[in-house]
């Protein structure tokens, strides 16, 4: 089973950036559909970004879009997300996740993201 690791998670005032770090364990990195949720006091667990392998078909949250860009580095088997123009409902705790199968682009079922790392917060004040 993959493990994940998120970093780079703090406080921030409303308007600026942070990027999160996911590393991975294994081998087979490469071939692993990534995905970023968050979870918001009183709030589900939402998705806010995924990529396939390669890094491409990526998907966004609405709420995110324009504002957010996730990337992989596949030589490092590590995930990234940069988060800019930061508001203060972006505060949550962000959660990484693996579809080692990747099933998730051809169900499109987020239930197909069955490894999560331990989640970061990420705090914005205004």
């Amino acid at each position: 089973q993959v493990q994940l690791v998120e970093s780079g998670g703090g406080l921030v005032q409303a308007g600026g950036s942070l990027r999160l770090s996911c590393a991975a364990s294994g081998r087979t990195f490469s071939y692993y559909t990534m995905g970023w949720f968050r979870q918001a006091p009183g709030k589900e667990r939402e998705f806010v970004a995924a990529c396939t392998g390669s890094g491409g078909n990526i998907r966004y949250a609405d709420s995110v879009k324009g504002r957010f860009t996730i990337s992989r580095d596949n030589a490092k088997n590590t995930l990234y997300l940069q988060m800019n123009s930061l508001k203060p409902e972006d505060t949550a705790v962000y959660y990484c996740a693996a579809d080692p199968s990747g099933s998730y682009y051809v169900t499109g079922s987020l239930h197909d993201f069955g490894s999560w790392g331990q989640g970061t917060q990420v705090t914005v004040s205004s």
